[in-house]
């Protein structure tokens, strides 16, 4: 097998994998040489979909403040985010955005030139940059262009990694096979950061795109790096029916309503004073409430929904700063919002935790950092503020990329490389997985896997359909190992792409049901109808699940509060 070299390996290229490979980059002054291993094509990664905005303060002589920025975070984490990592995020985000200002992003601007700011949920001041609503896109696409002025990495585009190799709590490399080809490789390397997002994908209507498997978290999970808080998982309010595309938090931010169907501004009854603004927790249990309560409209396939009123802003508003929005619901859905509400319900939206890291992004692993979605640092806790996601990729990319130079820089521990019998073992599963000709189709079980996790690990939960889940989830995992792979090709093999997929999807399902399940409260997200209040005296403490043969082991740590004591969350 060959082995290719570098000192660091980012492995994924959404923004944080691209936000880190700058900052490697930049400070490493071609000292280190890079690989950026993706298993897409670098401008394909799910961040190109975010849509709304970017967190950060930067008019604080109109009212806002780094502190009030930090205390919306922390309420709307339902307190279990760390305060001091926190208080770390907030300061380094106006210096994110104002980098990206100087990069060439096209920002939405105020009449005089200033970078224009909007209202999103959770947060009691209008602090969300915006690029219209394309902000994912543009961001990206300026980072991209950044990287290019460098010339000390390489790019490894469809490229698949299916293992980790960590030697006496040390990163050594990975091992990963050419999509295009078939071909089997192995990376060395002094350091590794890993952005490859959340698992979003382990729903079946969901706003993520069918990439978002949950392969990072996984693989680093069955390493023995513990994965911290992922039962925590966020339903943003407006999915779009019947596909599940985002329809953005900007069009409530900019003052959409949600009506049921009497044509009742329904979230005035659930939060008076945020009303549709109010966080995502809050508004995607009211909605579920209201249809519930049989005050929705009759979908496809159960999937009632309400409806999300735009028509009031008029046309030039929308085409102005909601112009994808329009793009998406007439396409996707038949409806112009200029002249028509938009069907949307409650649909899965982020992973708030992650692979477990410290403030600096790295893992309990030497030599091992993550960032953005895959990692937890935690500063979302039980529930994410929108608009602090693409931020959290940008502030912790960064800093995860010159924690990584650091190391580097200073001189790892100098251990053997990854040993040839370890490589060739790997190298001997993928081919046995890729001649599997059992009974079970993979599709089928993923499919399965995702109704499962619609219908039973949803915005509310209770211990039977918990169980009910976790028993479905083991049952869908021993089927696996008698899974079929019908094309037999190296080229472009997309069965054995998926069936790599399933096995992180099944492993990270596990544990959020059964994470989900030892948890005896609601928090955040994480909404029990059998548990229904919050329990700080048992529950202030972060989950951190470590893999085992027979399922996940759950060990808790506590929840660091450095400022604000726990009160009662109310909008």
């Amino acid at each position: 097998m060959d082995v290719l070299n570098y000192d660091i390996l980012i492995i994924g290229s959404g923004l944080a994998g691209l936000r880190a490979a700058l900052e490697v980059l930049g400070i490493g002054k071609e000292r280190l040489r890079v690989a950026i291993i993706s298993k897409v094509q670098l401008m394909r990664s799910h961040s190109v979909c975010a849509e709304g905005g970017t967190a950060a303060v930067m008019h604080p002589e109109e009212g806002d403040s780094l502190e009030l920025h930090a205390w919306d975070t922390v309420k709307g984490s339902d307190f279990l985010a760390d305060q001091d990592a926190v208080m770390r995020f907030v300061n380094l985000m106006p210096e994110e955005v104002l980098f990206l200002e100087h990069w060439g992003i096209p920002w939405s601007r105020r009449t005089d030139g200033r970078i224009d700011q909007r209202s999103f949920g959770g947060h009691s001041f209008n602090r969300a940059v915006y690029a219209a609503d394309k902000t994912g896109f543009f961001e990206m696409q300026t980072l991209y262009d950044t990287l290019l002025k460098y010339r000390t990495f390489d790019r490894f585009d469809e490229w698949f990694v299916t293992k980790f190799f960590l030697l006496d709590n040390e990163f050594k490399g990975v091992a990963a096979f050419d999509i295009k080809t078939g071909e089997f490789r192995a990376f060395t390397a002094k350091a590794a950061i890993i952005a490859t997002g959340g698992a979003g994908r382990i729903y079946g209507f969901t706003t993520f795109s069918h990439t978002v498997t949950g392969d990072g978290i996984s693989m680093a999970y069955r390493e023995g790096v513990p994965i911290k808080d992922i039962e925590f998982m966020q339903f943003h309010p407006t999915g779009l029916i019947p596909s599940g595309i985002l329809i953005t938090e900007g069009a409530r931010g900019e003052g959409g309503y949600l009506l049921n169907n009497k044509g009742e501004r329904f979230m005035e009854g659930y939060s008076p004073t945020w009303k549709e603004v109010a966080p995502r927790d809050v508004v995607s249990r009211s909605m579920m409430i209201e249809i519930e309560e049989g005050r929705g409209f009759k979908g496809p396939n159960g999937l009632d929904y309400l409806h999300l009123d735009v028509r009031h802003l008029g046309a030039d508003m929308i085409n102005e700063r909601l112009p994808l929005i329009r793009e998406v619901s007439i396409k996707f859905a038949g409806v112009d919002p200029i002249t028509e509400p938009i069907p949307v319900r409650p649909v899965q939206h982020y992973t708030m935790g992650g692979i477990h890291t410290d403030i600096n992004g790295k893992t309990p692993v030497n030599g091992l950092w993550a960032a953005g979605e895959a990692a937890s640092v935690s500063i979302h806790g039980a529930n994410r503020l929108g608009a602090n996601s693409t931020a959290e990729c940008l502030a912790f990319g960064r800093v995860a990329g010159a924690e990584a130079v650091r190391y580097c820089l200073e001189g790892p521990p100098k251990g053997k490389g990854v040993p040839k019998e370890l490589l060739e073992i790997e190298k001997r599963r993928i081919s046995n997985l890729l001649e599997k000709d059992g009974r079970e189709n993979l599709y089928w079980i993923r499919r399965e896997l995702r109704e499962t996790m619609d219908h039973l690990v949803g915005v509310f939960r209770d211990e039977d359909a918990l169980r009910a889940a976790s028993q479905k989830i083991r049952g869908l995992k021993r089927r696996y190992q008698d899974i079929r792979i019908t094309d037999k090709g190296k080229a472009y093999n997309t069965d054995l792409v998926r069936a790599l997929e399933l096995e992180n999807m099944l492993d990270v399902a596990e544990v959020v049901a059964l994470g989900a399940l030892a948890r005896t409260e609601s928090r955040g997200a994480h909404a029990r109808r059998d548990y229904k209040k919050r329990d700080d005296e048992n529950w202030l403490k972060h989950t951190l699940a470590y893999w085992t043969p027979e399922g996940p082991r759950f060990e808790y740590f506590p929840v660091n509060v450095t400022i604000w004591e726990p009160v009662e969350r109310k909008y």
